[in-house]
């Protein structure tokens, strides 16, 4: 039988409610306290808030990392981050709600559900379909009726903040919860052939310059998909599309995110997905997964906001420090001494509660692996900037300079390289990735998993040349057809 674990910001407050729970502080959590990762938790994530980057989203994020099973999951609270995301589901079910709310005489209603539960009987109905597609400990709805009811307002609520009142009745349901079936919810399909990559031609540092969107286009007519090149200003019409191909650079907390939020909620087959969006994007998550499953990656610790910076320190000097979610070596600095570390530390600390302190691995030049589908498409050195330490420089004036480059056909690669990049990447899932590596004397590391990786015309495709491009296009049609197959269509 799986054990259960409730994090909340402090136990103390909780363990008149909660006595025979195993209760454990957001902060002891992300620390790894009294747990080991290898066994099988469900976790009940109680912080306060789950605002993108604070504790409470961590605990979710590190929790997926550790194979834990938690509630709510980072994709929920992320849902649930922006009514522009959640409206999505709502909108359907606007549909249902003059039914459910038919006695109703008020033009206003706000209610808060437990786990799934709602203390109005007459709502009950309301509250389970909601859980199904946000499944949070606390939601709190609000509804209002103008020509008809529609609901306003979903919120996380604030779970540990409520008083007395509110935490008995939140026992009650935690305590039958625990003994349900944790559910996914399910995904629709489609059955056509058009094609949106979604670019931003204003982006200097785009995933695939120019004419290597036009390869695409060009592999697209090859294999009978029509391919048409969209802006973040055709998020309105995104359905009007099949699939998907997100050719800019993603981050969570941004348009990109919910251009795949959307696609996936429309049926559409989308690389990436917002689950690849969600665990390559940010460090922390992908230091822990790498760590928990045991690939060589660089000596890596999480320090918190507010904590001695001695575990960074006892990796030696010059020391890495990373903020969770940059690219394109944004975010990334090397600190000389300790004056400079806890320089940096201070300003990152600004941007997010935790940070990444990472052993400095020197190398002329960094592999990267692309990968769709489960297998390698190509192999790339990318060597250092001149006099510096990446790859990219970023100068003060925006501008950046970029080392030379270097393409191997996969079977010229090492075969380590080739291996454990597959390996790392299978832990993301199936779309396409860049699995950037060191290799060194000690073996191959890999640094991270990035989950849109450059396409550009005269590097990554040298050696597959419009292989490259016909090759990733013909996913998108694999997918689609084992769509239609499963439609019946095919």
């Amino acid at each position: 039988m799986n054990r259960h674990i409730v994090v909340v910001d402090q136990p103390s407050e909780w363990s008149d409610y909660l006595p025979e729970h195993m209760l454990l502080s957001a902060r002891d959590y992300i620390a790894g306290k009294s747990i080991a990762t290898h066994q099988t938790f469900k976790v009940i994530n109680l912080c306060r808030s789950y605002r993108y980057l604070g504790l409470g989203y961590y605990v979710s994020l590190l929790a997926e990392a550790r194979r834990h099973r938690v509630i709510p999951s980072v994709r929920t609270m992320l849902d649930l981050s922006r009514k522009t995301i959640y409206q999505l589901v709502t909108e359907e079910l606007d549909e249902d709600l003059a039914k459910h709310l038919k006695r109703r005489d008020e033009d206003q209603i706000e209610f808060t559900m437990y786990f799934g539960y709602a203390q109005q009987q007459d709502l009950q109905p309301l509250a389970n379909t909601l859980f199904e597609r946000f499944p949070a400990p606390v939601l709190r709805i609000k509804l209002r009726r103008g020509d008809k009811w529609q609901i306003h307002k979903i919120d996380t609520g604030g779970s540990n903040g409520g008083s007395g009142i509110e935490r008995a009745p939140l026992t009650e349901a935690l305590n039958s919860y625990l003994g349900k079936r944790w559910r996914n919810p399910k995904t629709p399909a489609v059955s056509r052939y058009d094609l949106a990559i979604l670019h931003n031609p204003e982006d200097a540092l785009s995933p695939s310059n120019p004419k290597a969107l036009r390869a695409f286009v060009k592999a697209g007519k090859k294999l009978g998909v029509d391919v048409d090149l969209i802006t973040r200003r055709d998020y309105p019409h995104i359905a009007e599309w099949d699939a998907l191909f997100i050719r800019e650079t993603t981050s969570v907390n941004h348009h990109t995110f919910r251009f795949a939020k959307r696609a996936e909620s429309e049926g559409m087959v989308v690389i990436d997905d917002p689950t690849s969006i969600l665990r390559c994007t940010n460090k922390v998550y992908l230091a822990e997964l790498l760590r928990t499953h045991r690939i060589n990656a660089p000596t890596t610790v999480v320090i918190q906001r507010n904590r001695p910076l001695e575990d960074a320190e006892k990796l030696g000097y010059p020391v890495v420090l990373k903020i969770p979610d940059g690219a394109f070596s944004l975010g990334v600095y090397k600190a000389k001494n300790p004056s400079e570390l806890k320089e940096i530390a201070a300003r990152l600390f600004k941007q997010s509660d935790l940070i990444l302190a990472q052993e400095f691995l020197p190398s002329e030049f960094d592999w990267r692996v692309g990968i769709i589908g489960g297998k390698p498409l190509f192999a790339c050195q990318y060597f250092m900037s001149r006099g510096h330490w990446q790859i990219y420089k970023h100068q003060a004036d925006g501008k950046y300079l970029e080392g030379k480059s270097t393409t191997l056909a996969v079977e010229d690669t090492p075969n380590e390289v080739i291996q454990t990049a597959l390996k790392a990447s299978r832990l993301i899932g199936d779309g396409f990735y860049g699995v950037d590596l060191k290799q060194t004397d000690k073996g191959v590391f890999v640094i991270e998993v990035n989950d849109n990786p450059n396409i550009d015309v005269g590097v990554e495709d040298l050696v597959l040349k419009d292989r490259l491009y016909e090759t990733i296009i013909g996913e998108f049609v694999t997918r689609l057809d084992q769509q239609m197959e499963k439609s019946g269509l095919g």
